[in-house]
């Protein structure tokens, strides 16, 4: 038996490879909504953007919380980008995640929509059980420890021991790790820092969870 019962996924440059360039146009559009929306010159939008990540976790949701936009026009704009162009299914990708006995979730700081049409274009939507999404967890978004308390009420987890966070962000994983999950980076660039355990790609997932079954037998 598993000691583990729930897969958390992130989804964007975690679901597929960061080369495929679609989170770097996703960014653009960021720059582009605070330009257009909200008057911004272009000039300083990089230096926002970075400034308002690392005190809010999201651009989002610093500029919810310093300028008052609303969400869902934001998540709309800076999402509508052409994703069949950018991905298409991964050669055993379906299968491998269907080999996992686990409960399957997608949580992400992006929205729903943009989550069924990546999963759409990955050939994967049948793969997964549920998405939690920004809205889902608001007025909190990933690192905060806040986000992923949430999603575990949402996802009818009591026991943190039992998840695995499968994410390329260092910073998510650091604060799913403090609450006593167990934790997959996923990046061309292995680097476990606060990681259980790092893979370069999402189809060596497999072999990660082996691992962890492997710790945590030894706790």
């Amino acid at each position: 038996m598993s000691a583990f019962k729930v897969l958390f996924f992130d989804l964007d440059d975690t679901l597929y490879p960061s080369s495929t360039g679609l989170w770097d146009l996703i960014g653009e559009r960021i720059n582009q909504y605070m330009i257009l929306r909200l008057g911004l010159p272009a000039e300083g939008i990089g230096e926002l953007r970075e400034t308002l990540f690392r005190q809010y976790g999201t651009t989002l949701r610093g500029l919810k919380i310093t300028r008052g936009i609303d969400e869902r026009d934001y998540l709309d704009f800076v999402h509508d980008v052409p994703v069949h162009q950018y991905l298409q299914p991964i050669e055993g990708l379906p299968e491998m995640l269907d080999n996992l006995p686990q409960k399957r979730l997608v949580f992400t700081n992006a929205d729903a929509n943009h989550a069924r049409r990546v999963l759409t274009a990955l050939g994967i939507s049948d793969q997964f059980q549920e998405i939690i999404d920004i809205l889902d967890i608001s007025p909190y978004c990933k690192p905060q420890p806040e986000a992923y308390q949430n999603a575990l009420k949402l996802a009818g987890v009591d026991d943190p021991g039992e998840v695995v966070v499968i994410d390329d962000s260092m910073r998510n994983l650091a604060s799913a790790k403090s609450l006593g999950c167990a934790t997959i980076h996923v990046g061309p660039t292995l680097n476990h820092g606060d990681a259980h355990v790092s893979i370069p790609h999402i189809l060596a997932l497999p072999e990660a969870m082996q691992q962890l079954e492997k710790l945590w037998q030894m706790k």
